[in-house]
């Protein structure tokens, strides 16, 4: 198939990654600027006539080195993205033969390092209580909002709302996280997980993605849970949480919320001309 080998439609490289089935598209700007619009965002997004993605993760160089930018499929941005952050770097660890490295993110300076067999481990920051760090669009208790459910709001450089239930796999995710992800207590909209505890310190969450939708597993969204559930007194400080792809272990501690799982990088490519092109 000779247009499969041919160079002349050949464009921007990509690569296809997941943690845990939630699935980045990876694009490595750090040799070459890439002008990257929420346009092209929502057609590389788009899983029948482009890649498709729960999130869109942009390498580049910044003044502390390594950054990521996230874009949700809707084309907006998101300042974290933790399964994504995992992936890319035991990537770039694999690339340097580095153990460890710091990165950098719209949240802050994120350290990760190799935790052995296949594991990555990644530290999200410290966690946002205050109401207007989350943010919340007016002062109230974040470890019981005033919403059917007494849910809590959580930041983790973008917001949460945690509702913790008898049985998670009860709860119709779909009608119920595009209820609240546009509540109006969130200005910002939010990502809502509803969890459930099924063990010493061992919980069973589902997630709703702001921008997205429903996904296998997030990030973000296990770290905010945990700090949830350890506020609540549910859970000590250090949690395995079952996703619907998989499970990670989040254990908060003095200098931040450190995230531990897989990651899985699945295959390179290139984007054609022909495709960029028709991006409007």
């Amino acid at each position: 198939m000779p247009a499969m080998r041919s160079a002349e439609d050949i464009g921007m490289p990509f690569m296809k990654m997941h943690g845990l089935g939630n699935d980045f598209v990876v694009l490595d700007a750090r040799a070459d600027g890439i002008d990257v619009t929420p346009g092209l965002a929502c057609a590389l997004g788009d899983r029948h006539r482009g890649v498709g993605f729960d999130q869109l993760a942009v390498m580049s160089t910044g003044p502390r080195g390594l950054h990521l930018t996230f874009y949700n499929a809707d084309g907006s941005l998101s300042a974290a993205c933790g399964n994504a952050t995992r992936c890319i770097a035991r990537y770039v660890m694999q690339e340097t033969a580095a153990t460890s490295l710091d990165l950098t993110t719209d949240r802050g300076v994120l350290q990760a390092y190799d935790a052995g067999d296949g594991l990555t481990a990644v530290n999200m920051g410290h966690p946002q209580t205050d109401w207007a760090d989350v943010p919340l669009a007016h002062e109230t208790d974040t470890l019981s909002l005033p919403i059917d459910g007494a849910p809590v709001a959580t930041g983790m450089g973008n917001p949460h709302c945690t509702f913790f239930v008898a049985d998670a796999e009860a709860v119709d995710l779909a009608g119920f996280g595009a209820a609240h992800e546009h509540h109006p207590l969130f200005p910002e909209r939010t990502n809502v997980q509803v969890a459930g505890l099924i063990g010493p310190d061992h919980l069973r969450m589902r997630v709703w993605e702001r921008g997205v939708g429903i996904t296998l597993a997030s990030g973000s969204s296990s770290c905010a849970t945990a700090v949830a559930a350890a506020r609540r007194g549910l859970t000590g400080r250090k949690v395995r949480i079952d996703l619907d792809g998989g499970t990670l272990l989040i254990d908060w501690r003095d200098d931040g919320v450190w995230m531990t799982g897989p990651s899985m990088h699945v295959f390179s490519g290139h984007l054609t001309r022909s495709f960029m092109d028709a991006i409007a």
